[in-house]
């Protein structure tokens, strides 16, 4: 969840004017102490237990070995298309992360928003 809130209290994220939304397999339950505790407020943070949205937006095809999806970002336009998708957690991805430094996701996102 730290990632949350660097992207909630960057201003130079915050000025690319994107809504971020946390989409987790954790409950609610589990998720609203940690997400109170780190003062997140402006992101919502999402349970998706069944797995549905993230298999809506393709994100399973790197799910870790136990079916949990892994560390991916998805940009979505206006119309609902992903115009960017990137994962970065995946076991098979060399550079394994679950924290993405803001530059690099400010970088692949200012370049997508102008496509």
């Amino acid at each position: 969840m730290q990632q949350i809130v660097v992207l909630q209290n960057s201003p130079e994220f915050q000025a690319l004017n994107v809504q971020v939304i946390s989409i987790a397999r954790d409950s609610i339950a589990e998720m609203a102490p940690e997400a109170g505790a780190l003062g997140i407020t402006s992101v919502p943070v999402l349970s998706d237990p069944d797995l549905q949205v993230s298999g809506a937006y393709d994100v399973l095809q790197w799910a870790i070995e136990n079916g949990e999806p892994s560390h991916t970002f998805v940009l979505v336009d206006g119309e609902g298309k992903i115009v960017w998708i990137k994962d970065y957690g995946a076991p098979d991805n060399p550079n394994r992360t679950m924290y993405v430094e803001v530059d690099e996701l400010i970088r692949f996102t200012k370049a997508n928003l102008e496509n």
